[in-house]
């Protein structure tokens, strides 16, 4: 099963959801498609679609995914890989009333430097990007929240 996961942006972001619904359309995609899709208003008769359900419930979906497929939103991608997801991301953009700005490219940056996701830029790719995942074996995710907290107790005791 694919799962696609949009968070709780208050914005749409159709062009993820079109990539995917073309994708199947076009035989690239077999399996299940599930959607989280917060407030993005989007009808398809491929994907079974959500908007928010509660938190026992999502862990249960996101336990049988084979793929998550996301925004580039640092919640739903970390959920994915502290999962051991295989995960593809794509920006929000501003140009495309999806997002305020475009800070979710850094995060995607990032993260794909780090080889923990697989990114997805033009969306007329996800086929290839849904191949590339076959076979992507993502580095094991390593959260900074020790290092960051020793620096803020660092900056403490000196005070």
């Amino acid at each position: 099963m694919i799962l696609i996961l949009l968070g709780t942006q208050d914005k749409p972001f159709n062009r993820l959801l079109e990539a995917v619904d073309k994708a199947i359309n076009d035989g690239y995609i077999k399996e299940e498609v599930i959607a989280q899709i917060g407030f993005t208003k989007y009808k398809s008769k491929n994907i079974k679609t959500f908007e928010l359900i509660p938190k026992e419930e999502y862990e249960n979906i996101i336990g049988r995914a084979d793929l998550i497929i996301t925004h580039a939103g640092v919640g739903s991608i970390l959920t994915g890989l502290n999962k051991n997801k295989k995960v593809i991301a794509a920006a929000r953009l501003k140009e495309y009333g999806e997002h305020t700005n475009n800070h979710q490219l850094q995060i995607l940056n990032e993260l794909y430097k780090k080889g923990y996701i697989l990114r997805l830029d033009d969306f007329n790719d996800l086929p290839k990007v849904l191949e590339e995942a076959k076979t992507f074996k993502p580095n094991k995710y390593k959260s900074n929240n020790k290092k960051f907290v020793k620096m803020v107790e660092d900056y403490i005791d000196n005070l």
